[in-house]
């Protein structure tokens, strides 16, 4: 199967179904580069929980405060 991402024929794909769609990766870094959200401050992919806000994804506090959201965490 061809990888989405970089076009590898491999014999071991991964198969995700994510938002309607089945894609074929040959890795899991393929998989995040084509799947993860992209933080809304830094630009890193995101393949944590993140935060989010309003209509961005946010890789951590830090980054969600600097780019002016309120009221978030890292611990309670």
């Amino acid at each position: 199967m061809i990888c989405a991402v970089c076009g590898n024929d491999y014999d071991k794909p991964l198969e995700i179904s994510y938002l309607g769609g089945t894609y074929a990766f040959d890795s899991f870094e393929c998989a995040i580069h084509a799947l993860a959200p992209v933080c809304g401050h830094c630009g890193c992919r995101v393949i944590g929980h993140g935060i989010e806000a309003g209509d961005a994804v946010y890789c951590c506090v830090h980054c969600a405060e600097t780019a002016g959201v309120r009221g978030v965490a890292d611990r309670t």
